[in-house]
């Protein structure tokens, strides 16, 4: 005999019969889903038999199996309380109590239930046959069953029921009493079963994984916020770099200029697209947009010279100013002369002009061409009503063109010469004169003799009020033959007009000194002007304001100018408003 029989004959019969029993639960439940849709058909045909019977022949065929069944001899080493053949029929007694075994069965059971059970050998797969050989298959020896733990009740036994899912089975269980008849609740709980819909159960992973999803949703959520808040941030900074780099220069180091029109009436889209063109900025709409949030309005037409190290606010403001009708040479430089210079004041403001000129601009060469005889007489020819009377070299005068040279700013080219320069200082002047010539001639002065005492008049008075008596008293004086008595011509005989002297010095003059600039000695006019003077000069020296004085004096701490018509009077006003004041430092002139 194999070591299988022997091992399955170690088994009790009530360990088989449950072997037996989970077998056909499993088969019942592999075809559980096929049998489902035929399961209520079945049982309504089965009406005429009642639930009882059938619970009444399981239980019959139960039984009678277990008193055919065969008893296993005891081993004679063991030492049992009972035999096993009282064993077996108390357990085959306690077997139908069981409250699995009270539930109807389905047809599938049934016909399970109908066939004869026999234990089956392990090695088997699925329910057997029964075979009255292997129950009584004589052993070689005496076999020692297995020790009964426990009473059959105590142990639930598994009978394959109908389609009740396990929730349900678990609830029939723990609410059922085993002293109670089972069969009307179970027919009770059958039709709860069938008229409950049938729901799908969720696992475990299906129930946690919505919070997972909400929870790495929210995240992602957060995430994709601080990349998109990221992004804002770096954009907006780098915007705000591009646009101040936009208005930066296009080329910091460049010197050259680029001539360009704005054409009348064009709009600020219109003008920075015409500067972006000529290379003058970097972006035209920035240049727009720009323009519109700084409410720049008043840009105004024409040619303009600009250069590419301008920034956007230096174009801006040139724009403002306004260009010229026609193109223009670009200026390299602009040289200022103010009110009142000299010569050679003048010279001085020329040498110090930086840049790639045509030829140098240096003071020693403006000095030489202001006296060179050869262009005087051109210029002369060139502007007859501004040079007819021109002082004679012979005169004593220091430099023939001193005041004739108009004071302005002038912007100075490329192909800016020293005689270009002159000759537009010159041509500035005679447009300034040519509304004058008339009322001059009408005068009966000279061009010259009007820019002598216009000079004198530049100097000695501030307010174009003052310039107007103070031109009437030195008429007043040239009419009665006196001599004009002006610190500014004898300041200028001796080379220090234009520079800071103090008031002692200048209360201290030398009124001797020989020279034809000298206007205490001699009556009448110097041979010529002693400055440029400015246009507000000029025109208080011909519409000067009539009157009976003859003397004047300027306070010298707040330039009030005190008139008087006899020397006494004149005296008390200079011991008042200069004496006294001696003590200061110094007065420029």
């Amino acid at each position: 005999m194999s070591e299988k029989p022997r091992e399955d004959e170690k088994l009790s019969f009530k360990e088989q019969i449950l072997r037996d029993l989970e077998r056909v639960k499993k088969y019942e439940e592999d075809q559980e889903e096929v049998n489902l849709a035929s399961i209520k058909p079945q049982l309504s045909s089965k009406n005429d038999q009642s639930i009882e019977d059938l619970m009444e022949d399981s239980l019959s065929a139960v039984e009678d199996i277990m008193r055919n069944a065969p008893t296993v001899p005891t081993h004679p080493s063991q030492d049992l309380s009972a035999s096993p053949s009282n064993e077996i029929k108390r357990e085959t007694l306690t077997a139908p109590s069981h409250p699995s075994q009270d539930v109807p069965s389905s047809p599938a059971e049934e016909a399970v239930r109908q066939a004869p059970l026999a234990p089956s050998h392990p090695s088997q797969e699925g329910p057997s046959a029964p075979s009255a050989e292997g129950v009584s298959r004589p052993v070689s020896g005496p076999v020692s069953p297995r020790k009964v733990e426990k009473e059959f009740n105590e142990i639930p036994t598994r009978v394959a029921v109908s389609y009740k899912t396990e929730g349900q089975k678990e609830v029939v269980k723990k609410e059922v009493p085993t002293s109670q008849p089972v069969v009307e609740k179970k027919v009770v709980e059958k039709k709860a079963v069938e008229e409950t819909p049938v729901t799908p159960r969720r696992s475990r992973r299906d129930t946690v994984q919505p919070t997972k999803k909400k929870k790495s949703g929210f995240k992602a959520f957060f995430i994709s916020l601080l990349i998109f808040l990221g992004l804002i941030s770096a954009g907006g900074y780098f915007g705000y770099q591009y646009v101040q780099s936009s208005l930066q220069p296009v080329d910091a180091s460049s010197k050259q200029y680029v001539t360009v029109q704005i054409p009348e009436g064009a709009n600020v889209q219109t003008i920075g697209s015409t500067l972006e063109k000529s290379g003058l900025i970097k972006h035209g709409v920035i240049f727009a947009f720009y323009a519109k949030y700084k409410n720049y309005s008043d840009l105004k037409s024409g040619y303009y010279n600009l250069q590419k190290s301008m920034s956007t606010e230096d174009i801006i403001h040139e724009l403002q100013k306004g260009g010229t009708a026609e193109a223009q040479e670009p200026a390299l430089a602009n040289l200022t002369i103010p009110e009142g210079y000299t010569i050679d004041q003048i010279a001085q403001a020329v040498g110090q002009l930086q840049g790639d000129f045509k030829e140098p601009l240096t003071a020693d060469a403006f000095l030489a061409k202001v006296q060179d005889e050869n262009f005087i007489s051109q210029e002369v020819t060139k502007y007859p009503s501004l040079l007819e009377s021109l002082p004679t070299k012979e005169s004593g005068v220091r430099y023939r063109l001193e005041g004739f040279l108009f004071p302005a700013t002038y912007s100075i080219k490329e192909s800016t010469t020293i005689e270009s320069l002159i000759d537009e200082m010159l041509a500035a002047m005679d447009k300034t004169l040519t509304p004058h010539y008339s009322a001059i001639k009408s005068k009966n002065l000279t061009v010259n003799e009007l820019l002598t005492i216009a000079s004198l008049v530049e100097k000695e008075g501030a307010k174009t009020e003052d310039r107007k008596l103070i031109a009437g008293v030195f008429y007043n004086r040239l009419n009665l033959g006196m001599p004009l008595q002006s610190n500014i011509a004898i300041l200028y005989a001796q080379g220090k007009l234009g520079q800071n002297i103090s008031l002692a010095d200048d209360a201290g003059i030398d009124t001797s000194i020989n020279s034809p600039y000298n206007v205490y000695t001699k009556p009448g006019l110097m041979p010529g002007p002693v400055d440029s003077p400015s246009q507000d000069a000029i025109e208080a020296s011909i519409n000067q304001t009539k009157s009976e004085n003859l003397y004047f004096v300027a306070n010298v701490t707040d330039g009030k100018v005190y008139y008087a018509v006899t020397q006494e009077e004149h005296d008390r006003n200079v011991a008042e408003h200069v004496n006294s004041k001696l003590t200061q430092n110094s007065s420029s002139n």
